[in-house]
């Protein structure tokens, strides 16, 4: 049976900004282990934006790990929804890259927090599982323990991008409306302009890392 893992965050920042926020998360100091990022797929459908990216994560490799892994990098999809007519952005990750060793699915939700509308509330679930025998059980154990701890840094990481992109936090203006698909539309520039950025200064990073393996 897979381990489970659920968390609650509140960031003191509206919606729309953490929407817009998603895009630009790395690199930040709080998330060296990210490598690289890839848009696969983008389109706007039905006033939403759905997105598929594919991520390159490092992790340093416990020892007993070593002769089940023999790199420290690895895979992760990304796919994501975002609507902004419910305010709402959706995350689904899950690796690709040694699945059977552990695989790691995880699930976010975005959403206007209801005991104040000026920030922004994200539930983090995740399912660690492992189907080594043996050891599948110590396996899914030590999966928990650096996911609880990977969840600290995404969030500071996270935190550190939202206070830069928006240092004087102004409460949204209510009488202001802009159509689903508009809102969509802007989301869609910004998150190609971030994916453009990032992998612009992931590439010398990505080459460091890869000039150390061999």
């Amino acid at each position: 049976m897979a381990k489970y893992y659920e968390s609650t965050t509140v960031f003191n920042f509206s919606w729309d900004q953490v929407a817009q926020g998603f895009w630009k998360r790395y690199p930040n100091p709080h998330s060296s282990h990210v490598l690289s990022e890839d848009t696969i797929t983008r389109e706007v459908r039905s006033g939403k934006l759905f997105t598929k990216r594919l991520l390159t994560k490092t992790n340093r490799v416990p020892k007993w790990g070593e002769r089940l892994i023999s790199k420290n990098t690895v895979k992760i999809v990304e796919e994501s929804i975002i609507d902004p007519n419910e305010k709402v952005l959706i995350t689904y990750t899950r690796n690709l890259g040694y699945a059977r060793i552990m695989s790691v699915i995880e699930k976010v939700v975005y959403k206007i927090n209801t005991e104040n509308p000026n920030t922004t509330i994200a539930v983090r679930s995740a399912w660690i599982d492992s189907r080594v025998m043996g050891l599948g059980r110590a396996i899914k154990a030590f999966g928990l323990d650096r996911f609880r701890k990977n969840c600290s840094q995404m969030v500071n990481g996270f935190d550190y991008v939202l206070h830069n992109m928006f240092p004087k936090m102004q409460p949204p203006n209510s009488q202001s409306h802009t159509s689903p698909l508009s809102t969509a539309e802007k989301l869609k520039d910004a998150a190609r302009s971030a994916s453009d950025l990032a992998k612009s200064k992931a590439k010398p990073i990505y080459a460091s890392c890869q000039a150390n393996q061999s």
